[in-house]
């Protein structure tokens, strides 16, 4: 009875040191199937997971190979309520492969959270939340303010784990987010039909909420393969402003979340894109003395190898300015809802001491962290695009309303594509059913 007390109790012993070791570690001993489990159900459709034990989000994670190969988590952190927070790295048999050393393991470590700089005095601002590990090959992650915390999360797939040197597309657009139920439905087909024949293959659009005819088109252009639509719930979980200013437009996060979505952008196409372009839903980046983006790129490529970001100055074409001639005033486009931006010829003139806001082109492998008209963190020089060389035809409400249509400047850039965007344009809305 004795020695099988003592045999007991070494046993004990012995899994309590072995326990205490794995603590040390950081590696969270779990059991197998419960874990394969928590991993290997799907992402919420709503995009966003709640960070346990606090009032944070998560929204995607992402290999940073400029790092190190550490995890960046895209996040939205109340910044006044920021406490320490916990990174859980999952290692899943299903995904993982040859000399990972591990199956379903997990490994705890304290997170490094870095909020934006841009949040425009906003309650919430966007971050990237970094989790290291070198004692695994991560394949998912969640963020806790529990260092043990396993059960109760909901994890993240890690994407960007290679680096890739040649890409799906060349040129994809993101634009940020649809919300108040949009149904510009007219002028995103225009716009969609110009990106194409100036070389745009992939639009991203984080849609909130759209009009009925508007969703009508986002089914088509995803059908065909040119859109990709992230859903962007994010008034289930906040109270998101409709501007950038908090005194004006009050709320928990700058303009539904604007900043995040040009972020989580980046990072998506990292590696799926060769460029990306960084501007509104209402806004076209046009090339001037060049045939497409192709080359437009190819020219400021060579004249600086060293930059990835190249600010592209931004102007106003008054949507209540119209050409008088009436040539694409066209009756079967009368019944669709929207702007005719083929009408709105006419551009405002640079005001005195007011400099024009910017959109941009990038390489999304040399820039880290961007805000909406400049970029936060990159490596290289940006560039500033001469507008003579490739400006933005941004149809909108006047900045300069008192000026008549003689004080402005005649701009018919777009009708250069009528021959190809015509029949573009009407064979898109007839796909889409309007």
């Amino acid at each position: 009875m004795k020695q099988r007390y003592l045999g007991l109790l070494a046993g004990v012993c012995t899994f309590t040191v072995s326990l205490l070791m794995w603590w040390h570690r950081g590696i969270i001993p779990w059991d197998q199937h419960r874990l394969s489990v928590l991993l290997d159900q799907p992402k919420t459709a709503d995009t966003f997971t709640r960070i346990n034990g606090s009032k944070h989000l998560m929204v995607s994670a992402f290999k940073d190979h400029r790092r190190n190969g550490a995890i960046r988590v895209i996040s939205i952190i109340k910044r006044q309520d920021l406490q320490e927070l916990y990174c859980v790295l999952c290692v899943h048999n299903n995904a993982s492969t040859k000399g990972d050393g591990a199956l379903n393991q997990c490994v705890s470590s304290k997170a490094q959270v870095e909020i934006h700089s841009d949040h425009y005095g906003f309650p919430y601002g966007t971050s990237d939340v970094f989790c290291t590990s070198p004692s695994i090959k991560a394949t998912h992650v969640s963020i806790s303010t529990h260092s043990n915390d396993i059960d109760s999360l909901k994890y993240l797939p890690i994407h960007n784990k290679e680096m890739k040197e040649s890409f799906k597309y060349s040129f994809t657009v993101c634009i940020s987010n649809l919300f108040g139920e949009y149904n510009n439905a007219l002028q995103f087909v225009q716009t969609m039909e110009v990106y194409k024949l100036i070389g745009i293959q992939r639009v991203v659009i984080y849609n909130s909420s759209c009009g009925p005819d508007v969703e009508k088109v986002l089914k088509h252009y995803s059908k065909e393969g040119t859109l990709e639509v992230v859903p962007w719930p994010i008034e289930k979980f906040l109270k998101p402003s409709h501007g950038w200013q908090p005194a004006e437009s009050p709320g928990d996060l700058h303009y539904y979340g604007q900043l995040t979505t040009l972020n989580e952008c980046i990072y998506r196409y990292m590696y799926q894109s060769r460029y990306l372009l960084l501007n509104d839903i209402d806004e076209i980046i046009m090339p001037y003395k060049h045939k497409s983006l192709g080359d437009l790129m190819d020219t400021l490529q060579k004249q600086h190898p060293a930059s990835g970001v190249f600010n592209i100055e931004n102007h106003i074409f008054p949507k209540t300015q119209f050409d008088d001639s009436g040539r694409f005033s066209r009756p079967e486009w009368k019944s669709v809802p929207g702007l005719n931006i083929l009408e709105h010829i006419y551009r405002e003139p640079d005001r005195k001491n007011v400099v024009n806001p910017t959109k941009m082109i990038i390489d999304p492998r040399r820039v880290e962290q961007t805000s909406v008209h400049t970029m936060l963190k990159h490596f290289g020089p940006a560039i500033n695009v001469p507008f003579d060389v490739c400006h933005i035809i941004h149809v909108r409400v006047p900045l300069q309303g008192y000026l008549h249509k003689d004080q402005l400047y005649e701009d018919k850039k777009l009708w250069e594509f009528e021959e190809k965007l015509i029949p573009n344009i009407n064979r898109a809305l007839n796909e889409s059913g309007l």
